[in-house]
């Protein structure tokens, strides 16, 4: 009996050691990231922590089918998201968020976060300059009348149409949003004859191939005018149906003219028309002042919650307080690899799932305590104990997590950060105080019936 009694204590042992080598590997592959220059998995820090720009676009769905809004909206963004990574811009941050004004309108925003760019008029840049590409037909007629009765105004005189009266370019549906490509020729290298004239060839995915099929198909000998940001740059005439989904625009451009507008299409054209409504910029010094501050609470907090955890509950609270250490080393290398973009919401989010670990180290020591008072042996009251705790950590975790959950669905860019890292933190935090700290605490041989023993196991003013 004492033979097996010591075999399975040499496992427990085994397996303390291989959790404390493999919890020791990943504290340090944590180090190695963060003072490492050049690491592969660094951490990422928000606006508010690392400084830069945020641009707030509010986009025109007015003329867009209410069904198919929330599919362009993620055109949009990975339109606008190319477009700033082709610029440079580490780790940028775009996403979709609804602004309700009143209780009928509800607007569709873009909120472009764009770390480490300090210079509104740079990050303004880099996205204004994303073209909005537009087919429209033209209404010859609609377009005479209006061109003659311009003629026949005074010089610096216009007159704005009144309201319902007839548009000279018909809407066709056909937009950027169906880009697949766009391509820089000459139109000499093809066609013999002809001047080498700089020309963009354009290609659309299937949808927009059948799309175009289906425009040319049914206008003949109607102009098709090409839009580029509300300004006409073509109008060729459609002489019969165009299949394959290819067109060329053309507009007297010179090649480095042509080039840009290439590159631009390329990077991504917008499916609906956007707007900047407003920025915000953070200095680099402020997002360290509060990445520091943060980190100096965070640790000054650890501190003081381990004393007091080693002072009240002794030999547990020991353990429990390198459980915490490993549940922090575990954290910190998930927002390495996942990657998480760290923000002053999330650090707040990382501490308060720190004390709901510290919550469930408590639970557990309480609930040994109680058992070791019945007269069972350590290793006995250790097992009854984290059962016990079991049922109450499992509640009030997956009370958090329904939470977290429904921060993360409904709550704003700055909220769902918060409820992302609090998510992480519930599911690791269970893990450390679950299967760490018992893992741990079973591999320590303590004796109750001596007096250092029950010093050791008991807690608060009790010896």
């Amino acid at each position: 009996m004492e033979k097996q009694t010591e075999t399975n204590m040499t496992v427990r042992v085994f397996y303390a050691l291989v959790t404390l080598a493999l919890s020791a590997a990943v504290a340090f592959f944590v180090y190695q990231n963060t003072i490492s220059g050049d690491a592969k998995y660094p951490f990422k820090f928000g606006l508010d922590l690392a400084g830069g720009s945020q641009l707030t676009y509010v986009a025109d769905i007015s003329k867009v089918n209410p069904a198919e809004v929330p599919e362009l909206m993620e055109v949009l963004r990975g339109v606008i998201e190319r477009r700033v990574n082709v610029f440079g811009v580490s780790e940028p941050l775009v996403q979709v968020e609804k602004s309700s004004v009143v209780a009928e309108t509800v607007e569709q925003r873009l909120i472009v976060e764009l770390p480490g760019v300090t210079d509104i008029d740079e990050a303004v840049k880099s996205i204004g300059e994303t073209p909005l590409l537009e087919f429209k037909l033209v209404d010859e007629t609609v377009l005479a009348a209006q061109v003659a009765l311009e003629n026949s105004l005074p010089e610096g005189v216009t007159v704005k149409p009144s309201e319902g009266a007839k548009e000279p370019y018909i809407e066709t549906g056909l937009t950027g949003r169906y880009l697949k490509s766009a391509q820089l020729q000459f139109v000499g290298q093809t066609n013999a004859g002809l001047a080498n004239e700089p020309i963009v060839a354009i290609s659309f995915n299937e949808e927009g191939a059948e799309l175009f099929a289906e425009i040319t198909g049914n206008n003949p000998g109607k102009n098709l005018a090409i839009f580029l940001d509300g300004e006409i740059i073509s109008s060729p005439r459609i002489n019969e149906r165009i299949t394959g989904g290819q067109a060329i625009i053309s507009g007297g451009f010179t090649p480095d003219e042509a080039r840009s507008l290439a590159e631009n299409l390329s990077f991504g054209a917008l499916p609906v028309p956007i707007k900047l409504d407003s920025t915000e910029t953070i200095g680099s010094s402020l997002g360290e002042r509060a990445l520091r501050d943060g980190v100096y609470a965070g640790v000054v907090g650890f501190i003081v919650l381990s004393m007091f955890m080693i002072l009240w509950y002794r030999l547990t609270g020991l353990v429990a307080v390198i459980s915490l250490l490993i549940y922090v080393a575990l954290m910190l290398a998930l927002f390495q690899f996942i990657p998480v973009v760290l923000t002053a919401a999330g650090m707040a989010g990382l501490i308060l799932s720190i004390g709901l670990a510290v919550d469930a180290n408590v639970l557990i020591a309480e609930r040994i305590k109680e058992e070791l008072r019945t007269g069972k042996g350590t290793d006995e009251a250790i097992k009854e104990g984290f059962g016990r705790a079991w049922l109450a950590i499992r509640d009030a975790n997956v009370a958090h997590i329904i939470a977290g959950v429904i921060l993360f669905w409904f709550g704003t860019s700055l909220i769902k950060g918060f409820a992302l890292v609090l998510l992480i933190g519930v599911f690791v935090s269970m893990l450390s105080a679950i299967t760490i700290s018992r893992t741990l605490l079973r591999a320590i041989p303590v004796n109750t019936n001596t007096k250092v023993g029950r010093f050791l196991m008991s807690s608060g003013l009790a010896k």
